[in-house]
């Protein structure tokens, strides 16, 4: 072997070593963390080489702060939600990502990529209700205060957001006119008036887990809930039914925190995320859509049909305002928890 091969054979291990690096990914644990770590953790350093240290939190932007503002970043990508991205990015807590290092947008769900975040997955909040319990199908949130042709208790997130939204569709507010709705004050008492008409009938949740709880127990007749967790009750055999009218979507995002010491890195653990190859996987196993637009041709049919980013069901959809909660959320919800406490 002569010495041009061997020197040549050196740089190839030594860009690949280089290239080689090992990241912190943080997500929000449980069965999301699962998935993940078989959808995108495993493949990835299988792939790659780079090694990935998963971790958890709660989703609490004061951690971040801190590790940015003290220039002890030890975090490489996390998962946040939309309202907490907005802020975040516009705090300075996030690097600014290029999309085109992770993805084609016209490949992607409208409002996958910002400038701080990738989206990484759909999840909706929808009404749900147990068949065996309910006969006749709901069609929307009307029907859900609808106390005559469909008795029995209800169940709302304990939150003005999501539960104002759903109060003023129930109360005929189209979806285009919800947020200004929502920006007056005549608009917010509307929703409140509402809420007032069957407060005495409702039995709040404040954990995920909880609305398929109650409707199993038949302790509610409807409620809102994640559409992951109403897949999840009908992979386990539960004859759970969700109504796709009046749901509302958002997008979890990945976000690489200010100073990561593995940008590079970070970047490419994204993009491979959020290939269609990678996406199927877990979405198959939480049954939240994708981001990605090419991953229903490699789900099995049946299942796709059942997701909130199925066409037919997304077109039934609203999605959230993440910019109006930032504004309006800390006053809304303090109205929300000083009404509910009555």
């Amino acid at each position: 072997m002569n010495n041009k091969v061997i020197e040549a054979l050196l740089l190839t291990v030594a860009v690949s070593n280089a290239m080689a690096s090992e990241i912190t990914v943080i997500s929000f644990g449980g069965a999301g963390k699962d998935a993940q770590t078989e959808a995108f953790y495993k493949p990835f350093e299988k792939n790659t080489g780079n090694k990935v240290l998963a971790g958890e939190y709660n989703g609490e932007m004061g951690r971040i702060k801190v590790m940015v503002d003290t220039q002890s970043v030890n975090w490489d990508v996390v998962q946040v939600g939309g309202a907490e991205l907005r802020t975040g990015c516009e705090e300075g807590l996030f690097e600014h990502l290029d999309p085109a290092k992770i993805g084609q947008p016209a490949n992607f769900v409208p409002g996958t990529f910002s400038d701080c975040g990738a989206g990484l997955m759909v999840w909706s909040t929808a009404m749900a209700y147990n068949a065996d319990k309910l006969k006749v199908a709901p069609t929307g949130w009307a029907d859900f205060w609808d106390m005559q042709k469909f008795p029995g208790k209800r169940s709302l997130h304990k939150s003005a957001k999501y539960t104002l939204e759903i109060a003023l569709m129930a109360d005929g507010v189209p979806y285009s006119d919800i947020y200004k709705e929502l920006s007056s004050k005549a608009g917010v008492d509307r929703a409140f008036r509402k809420l007032d008409q069957i407060k005495g009938n409702i039995q709040w949740w404040e954990a995920g887990a909880q609305p398929m709880q109650f409707l199993a127990s038949g302790d509610v007749a409807m409620t809102s809930a994640y559409n992951g967790r109403v897949f999840a009750a009908q992979e386990s055999g539960t004859n759970v039914r969700v109504i796709w009218q009046g749901s509302i979507y958002d997008i979890d995002s990945w976000a690489i925190p200010m100073g990561s010491k593995n940008k590079e890195a970070a970047e490419r653990f994204i993009a491979f995320s959020l290939l269609p190859e990678q996406q199927k996987l877990q979405t198959e196993k939480l049954g939240y859509g994708s981001t990605n637009l090419r991953t229903e041709s490699l789900l099995d049919p049946t299942l796709a049909k059942r997701l909130n980013t199925a066409p037919n069901n997304l077109t039934q959809a609203m999605p959230i305002n993440n910019g109006f909660w930032v504004d309006h959320g800390e006053e809304l919800e303090q109205r929300f928890n000083a009404w509910a406490a009555k």
